[in-house]
């Protein structure tokens, strides 16, 4: 399992051979001809690619990219949009220095091209979707080195094949941006390179979710106690925070009006108030290991089971010493572990706070792998001699073969399952921007585009056809507290607004009556309440301008509606439609139309 000399040589610098064993490079030997394996540039090819498929086609999967990245990132660069209470002043729990670090891009490609607001939105997932890419060929990259090219490559096939990557590697959160340097951070451990992972640990620390510094201690512990490099821990500790701290500070604290360490004060938050982040709704145990099995299927299982097949390994099967360039496998996978132990364990779960681990959930689903044709090789072994003294991969690539269609498929059906069935709310909204150059809507005058119970699925001001649109909230069975928008006033990032408050109390400023809105964004899917009922099918106040199929989850197979099985499917699924409508009682057809 661990790589051999030869397989470390396809990915090691003939200077860093040198250093190795005191020899120059040598050619490969005849038992290395027929590994197969991508090489580096090959690899960031076929990531890059699956990546961009996620920025096209991925729709947003938790309303806290919306509101709290998507909508403040509108307002700084065109002056409109939703403000949460994270970003009130009074709390000051986000961070603009994260926000400007996409913005900036943004900011420049609108003022060369002067851009529909829906391709700057594309535009910014296409650039992280070139981010995650470049994580994570680093990252196969210094697997090889640690682990082997056979695990490698595993490693690979489940990075481009699982629908958890699919979903997390465009989203604009920063467990995803903590996800792509977390994933640096460990890859430059693997590869030797401490001063790295410690700037990529602490970029992702203090620049994303502060929390993932927990994926850090690892390796911090190695240099302190193993390695006793106290000085150079210190030194690049400094180093990575006064060139990340000192301009965020900076920057946070112009557009907040007042001094602000942002991280410090979302730890504060969570950790440290009596109501922290389970007002917010609490899940079991359970929740984890299925929404692992849902984005990772056979992958995440293998990544639980893990430590157990390793420890098999160790105890039937002899082996040499792992070269002591390796670090002990437990140690190498105890970011992983140490994460989940922590958020297995809190009360309040999400699917994105598992987005940093998941590179090394696809390969410990690999090592599995490679558990499996080790023992399945043994027993052979025992039971037939004559392959005693073989290499295992040469006659157990039937398990891995197996393994990658098995996973592969499920994780391409799982995509499949979430795009067919969930991807209506941003193909309405592109259609309703078209409104704006198409629908002959008239630019004079505010209009109001409502959204009732599914506000949570509205995708961003982005795809409002202009700034004369404004989101405005209709009541419904939600009892929570919704954004408000930023204040009109030239500093408003600075302004404390009225009606905030962080334990999630409703506040009813927010909401208008249903009378005032022009457009309104509604699932018909034949339910209706006193506080949601059918829009669709009020014809003498709203028509339907478009329509998509939406996914009825409770009227739907678990297992179908979960996976989508080509000419299967759409037997046990059934769908409702996902509408825009526009008001037929207060805006005529004489007063939108030119």
């Amino acid at each position: 399992m661990a790589p051999n000399q030869r397989q470390r040589q396809l990915f090691c610098s003939k200077k860093d051979l040198r250093k190795i064993n005191g020899r120059r490079f040598s050619k490969l030997e005849e038992s290395d001809i027929g590994l197969i394996y991508p090489g580096v540039d090959t690899a960031f090819k076929l990531i890059l690619s699956a990546r961009f498929c996620s920025a096209i086609w991925s729709h947003i999967t938790d309303c806290d990219e919306t509101y709290n990245y998507w909508e403040p990132s509108h307002y700084l660069l065109y002056g409109i949009g939703q403000q949460t209470w994270e970003y009130s002043p009074e709390y000051a729990l986000r961070s603009y220095t994260y926000l400007l670090m996409h913005m900036v891009p943004a900011k420049l490609y609108h003022y060369l091209l002067e851009p529909n607001p829906v391709l700057i939105f594309y535009f910014i997932r296409c650039l992280l979707s070139v981010g995650c890419a470049l994580s994570e060929v680093y990252f196969y990259k210094n697997v090889c080195r640690e682990f082997g090219v056979h695990i490698a490559r595993l490693t690979l096939v489940f990075l481009i094949l699982s629908s958890g990557m699919y979903i997390s590697s465009s989203a604009f959160l920063p467990s995803s941006f903590s996800m792509y340097l977390s994933t640096v951070a460990i890859a430059a451990w693997y590869g030797r390179q401490y001063e790295f992972a410690i700037f990529a640990t602490a970029i992702s620390s203090l620049l994303g979710w502060p929390f993932t510094s927990l994926l850090g201690l690892p390796i911090a512990i190695e240099m302190l106690f193993h390695r006793q490099e106290w000085s150079k821990f210190i030194k690049w500790v400094i180093i990575s925070a006064f060139v990340i701290l000192a301009p965020m500070i900076w920057i946070d604290s112009i557009y907040y009006g007042r001094f602000v360490l942002a991280p410090l004060n979302i730890i504060m938050y969570n950790v440290f108030t009596t109501h922290g982040p389970d007002i917010y709704g609490t899940e079991p145990f359970s929740y984890y290991i299925a929404n692992g099995f849902l984005n990772f299927n056979f992958i995440f299982i293998g990544a639980l089971i893990a430590p157990f097949g390793l420890f098999l390994v160790w105890l039937v099967i002899p082996a040499k010493p792992r070269e002591r360039l390796c670090l002990p496998y437990w140690y190498s996978l105890a970011p992983l572990y140490l994460w989940f132990i922590v958020f297995f364990l809190q009360s309040h779960k999400e699917e994105r706070f598992l987005f940093p681990v998941y590179p090394m959930i696809c390969l410990t689903g690999a090592i599995s792998v490679d558990v499996l044709q080790k023992l399945y090789f043994f027993i052979r072994t025992k039971f037939c001699p004559l392959y005693i003294g073989c290499h295992y991969s040469q006659y157990t690539a039937h398990i891995m073969t197996v393994a990658i269609i098995v996973c592969g498929f499920f994780g391409l059906s799982r995509t499949f399952a979430l795009y067919k069935g969930y991807y209506a709310p941003m193909e309405i909204m592109i259609e309703t921007n078209k409104l704006g150059s198409e629908g002959g809507i008239s630019s004079d005058g505010n209009i109001n585009f409502c959204v009732g119970k599914e506000w949570h699925r509205f995708p961003g001001s982005f795809f409002l056809p202009s700034n004369n649109w404004k989101l405005q909230y209709l009541k419904s069975e939600f009892k929570g507290e919704l954004p408000q928008p930023y204040s009109n006033h030239e500093n408003a990032t600075s302004i404390i607004q009225p009606h905030f408050n962080d334990l999630n109390k409703e506040e009813p400023s927010r909401y208008i009556p249903v009378e005032k809105c022009h457009f309104l964004l509604d699932l018909d899917i034949g339910i209706d309440t006193d506080l949601e009922p059918n829009y669709s099918k009020m014809s003498d106040q709203f028509i339907v301008l478009k329509s998509s199929k939406f996914l009825d989850a409770s009227k739907s197979h678990s297992f179908f509606r979960a996976f989508y099985i080509p000419f299967v499917s759409y037997k046990y699924c059934t769908y409702g439609s996902y509408n825009l409508l526009q008001s037929s009682k207060l805006i005529s057809t004489s007063s939108l139309l030119r």
